[in-house]
């Protein structure tokens, strides 16, 4: 009877929603009570869960609940499902966000006429731009960023015509954003400097926040081959980064390739400001026109200019990842067959060693021989 009494008092202190097997000890008797081997009886919809999950759940506070989930419970309903439409969405903000950042630190540079950023500043400022913007979009689309890089990805067979003439749209559009950006952030500071007339050239000229031009010693020919031997550089070592025989870690690759842009800041930019980026000077050009900067932003030099950053980091592009591939990517060994080699290596010995033992069972101690096996397994991994 007393047991029976036990039992009920237990029963009525269990509550089913908490965690398993959770009673209040503070109500039981301290003394030890024997009780059967006969097991609780649960509700069918309650077996389940109650007798496979023994460990009490972790419980979330109300501020990781109203915080922690909220962006679990939007995923599903923004989340686009087409993938060449998310590598779209990629490619336009993050160019946005680079041409954004880059040129937040021109304007700074060009306004306050190098006494709050000097030029290395400019250099390393485009770098960090480019690595936070290469962060976001690298697993979404590669974030190739400009069209000379998508260029020679397409020239290589790494992505067809369609994807590639998408990214080059995406591009453009976020370049234009990120110009228009720079400009409502510094307009007033643009006005003030050139007391609201938008110059091209001139001690006031503002126009070289948004796109580049050359310097005035600056020929035609040595433009082209300037802006050709940039992107060359640029490519090149995104080839280089991004190629996995070279083992770079893809969380390090982003500084890599910052510390790469630069290094071209700061060795290639006297000429012309090192463009090497058809997007990031063809669309903030075309949006410096449409704010009052006026056509001399295609027509400066007798139309001698706009083209060459367009067309020319289109060549470069293609002869960097090239040039990679001749000099450097085809003569790397391949892991695989390395491995396959070594194995092959490795069984040559083992066969031979084999024939020995068959050969001269009488009179060659096994131990003798296994010490044989072994120098000349040592052997073929250190020639290898």
């Amino acid at each position: 009877m007393e047991e029976v009494l036990f039992l009920n008092s237990v029963e009525k202190k269990l509550d089913f929603g908490s965690p398993p097997f959770a009673v209040d000890r503070k109500s039981v008797d301290n003394s030890v009570v024997a009780v059967t081997d006969t097991p609780f009886e649960f509700a069918p919809s309650q077996k389940s869960s109650q007798h496979t999950n023994r460990t009490p759940p972790i419980l979330k506070s109300k501020e990781e609940k109203m915080t922690g989930n909220l962006v679990e419970k939007l995923k599903p309903k923004f989340v686009v499902e087409n993938e060449l439409i998310r590598a779209f969405i990629a490619e336009l903000f993050c160019t946005a966000f680079l041409v954004f950042g880059g040129e937040c630190v021109n304007a700074q540079y060009v306004l306050s006429q190098g006494k709050n950023n000097e030029w290395i500043g400019v250099s390393v400022g485009w770098g960090i731009a480019l690595m936070l913007a290469v962060l976001m979009g690298s697993k979404i689309s590669g974030a190739h960023l400009n069209p000379a890089v998508s260029f020679f990805q397409l020239t290589q067979g790494k992505m067809n015509v369609i994807r590639f003439l998408v990214y080059v749209v995406a591009q453009n559009i976020g370049a234009f954003i990120g110009a228009f950006g720079v400009f409502c952030v510094y307009f007033d500071a643009i006005n003030a400097f050139e007391g609201g007339n938008r110059t091209v050239t001139g001690h006031t000229a503002t126009a070289s926040i948004f796109a580049t031009y050359p310097g005035p010693f600056l020929g035609t020919f040595n433009a082209i081959v300037d802006q050709i031997a940039g992107t060359l550089v640029l490519c090149l070592g995104v080839a280089a980064i991004t190629d996995s025989r070279n083992e770079i870690p893809s969380f390090l690759q982003p500084a890599w390739i910052a510390g790469l842009l630069s290094f071209l800041g700061m060795s290639m930019a006297l000429n012309a400001g090192y463009a090497i980026n058809p997007a990031r000077d063809f669309a903030p050009r075309l949006f410096s026109l449409c704010v009052g900067y006026g056509w001399e932003v295609f027509s400066y030099r007798n139309y001698k200019w706009f083209w060459i950053p367009i067309i020319c980091p289109m060549i470069g592009g293609v002869l960097g990842a090239w040039i990679y591939e001749f000099f450097i990517g085809y003569h790397i060994p391949d892991e695989t067959l390395l491995e396959a080699e070594k194995e092959k290596q490795l069984q040559d010995v083992l066969d031979e060693v084999a024939d020995i033992e068959n050969q001269l069972p009488e009179y060659t101690d096994k131990k003798q021989l296994s010490d044989i096996a072994s120098i000349h397994q040592e052997t073929v991994f250190r020639d290898i």
